[in-house]
């Protein structure tokens, strides 16, 4: 296929389908509770010095309650990395299935993915650094992951010049190589946000399919606008969920519009356990705010008239929900 006649490539599958909790509702918002602690520990500490006992003192739950979600450590550990999988995987997809040709595809959801490990600089780490340190099946699943981006990337082939494709094994070098470089970047003490890497990182991703004057056209293009303070860091912003969102998508908010999404008719309290927020006072002003942006409805009578609220998503929350999926 000549140069500039791109097609629409299909976007890459993710793996690692969401497990079945059984134990019903009390089960799930312990497991919520877990994975959020498990997170913040692993932030603080790193996986090599996180320990049971910390992970269920963050949660406030027994030992018992840990090992009825969790097998060990590892265990939780592997939950806690598939869940910001699917996090990313989300985001990447939805930026990538946006645009019509291989090569925007790729930028666009390689400029989403540096934006979300730049917003939640926690589980960049967690994903990206300490995932190389955990146990067996950690490293599996890490591979898969690996796997899956390559096979995007790939598709690369299918828009180079006939008789000039790279080997497939090109996409796998290409992948390992941007993950070493976040690698590498992650550990830095004070460092620059991950979005100023988008040029050289595409320039190297683009160069064995498109060429070296595809490659140098890389490292010119400006950055996505970001909006920062309370908008939304978005990579595309013309059209879908994130468009006009006045407010920063944190983890802790894509949590709890998950949380909505699996339970809906759930009240302050409820969200509030299953999102592991223990402030009533926060969870309230954020389904206020949630619900100010027309993100969530409040179908309850409230607490004014002594019944309790119950909140689900609307059709905009929805969209937003599946474009940041934790699940």
């Amino acid at each position: 296929m000549p140069l500039g006649q791109e097609t629409r490539a299909p976007a890459p599958s993710f793996g690692g389908a969401r497990r079945d909790i059984s134990g019903g509702p009390v089960s799930e918002i312990q497991r919520a509770r877990i994975l959020s602690a498990a997170a913040e520990v692993i932030r603080d500490v790193g996986y090599a010095r996180m320990t049971v006992a910390q992970v269920i003192g963050r949660a406030k739950v027994s030992r018992k309650s840990f090992y009825e979600v969790f097998a060990d450590r590892e265990d939780c550990f592997l939950a806690t990395f598939d869940q910001t999988t699917r996090k990313a995987a989300g985001l990447v997809l939805a930026a990538y299935e946006r645009e019509s040709g291989w090569r925007e595809g790729i930028r666009a959801g390689l400029a989403s993915m540096l934006m979300f490990l730049d917003d939640e600089p926690g589980l960049a780490r967690l994903w990206v650094v300490e995932a190389l340190g955990a146990g067996t099946m950690v490293r599996r699943r890490r591979a898969q992951v690996l796997k899956q981006l390559a096979v995007g990337v790939d598709m690369g082939r299918s828009v180079t010049p006939r008789g000039s494709e790279p080997p497939e094994v090109t996409a796998e070098g290409v992948v390992g190589a941007v993950f070493a470089v976040l690698y590498t970047r992650l550990l830095e003490p004070g460092r620059e946000p991950l979005t100023i890497l988008l040029g050289p990182l595409m320039s190297m991703t683009v160069l064995p399919y498109l060429g070296v004057q595809a490659a140098s056209e890389e490292l010119s293009r400006p950055v996505p606008v970001i909006r920062r303070g309370k908008g939304v860091r978005a990579p595309i912003a013309d059209g879908g969920p994130f468009e006009d969102l006045n407010m920063r998508l944190t983890y802790r908010t894509a949590r709890v519009l998950s949380v909505i999404a699996e339970h809906p008719g759930a009240n302050n309290r409820e969200i509030a356990k299953a999102s592991g927020i223990a402030d009533q006072g926060q969870i309230s002003k954020l389904l206020t705010r949630l619900a100010r942006l027309r993100l969530v409805e409040n179908t309850g009578e409230g607490p004014e008239r002594g019944a309790s609220n119950a909140w689900r998503l609307t059709s905009r929350g929805a969209q937003l929900e599946r474009a940041s999926s934790l699940r």
